[in-house]
């Protein structure tokens, strides 16, 4: 099992983004097991009436299975050092189905399995149980680390953002 502080080492994420509670099962490079219990605290909760649905954003749940993934991308692959300065990146997501809904209360099982590398880029596959049947079917995500300096603006160019006609200009 991995705890909550070997998650935070591998994942850059925190409180209330850290949508990985724990790790069960682990085969490293093939496959992972991991947990995410749905509580009534979570921020996202905060201002739903009490007679309101309270079914658990799908967004948040393809994102807790996602943080799974990159999990499975880094342990015993990199280093806490080479992480370091690294961005880790999701290029695609393909072939979500939903097919059902969590609530507070929920203990949500997300299954990942590495599929294949290319290079540096990853592509995985799986899907989240709830009470062992599907919640979420995953067909494909993509995911590669890349320094984080290379992704920053030159610092010799200014960025115009044109939002009324979706252009990104440079000065």
């Amino acid at each position: 099992m991995i705890s909550t502080t070997q998650l935070k080492q591998t994942l850059p994420h925190r409180y209330p983004m850290l949508l990985v509670d724990r790790v069960t099962e682990i085969d490293p490079g093939v496959s992972l097991t991991a947990v995410k219990a749905v509580t009534c605290n979570e921020p996202w909760y905060a201002d739903v009436a009490d007679d309101a649905d309270h079914a658990y954003p799908v967004s948040l749940l393809v994102e807790s299975w996602c943080q799974s993934a990159g999990v499975l991308a880094t342990w015993q692959r990199i280093t806490a050092a080479e992480r370091e300065g690294l961005v880790m990146l999701f290029g695609s997501i393909s072939g979500i189905e939903v097919h059902g809904r969590a609530v507070p209360g929920s203990l949500i099982e997300h299954r990942v399995r590495h599929v294949r590398s290319v290079g540096t880029t990853l592509i995985f596959e799986g899907e989240s149980l709830l009470d062992g049947r599907p919640l979420l079917t995953v067909g494909s995500i993509v995911i590669t680390m890349r320094p984080g300096g290379e992704l920053a603006a030159p610092e010799d160019s200014s960025t115009d953002i044109r939002p009324e006609r979706g252009e990104l200009t440079r000065a």
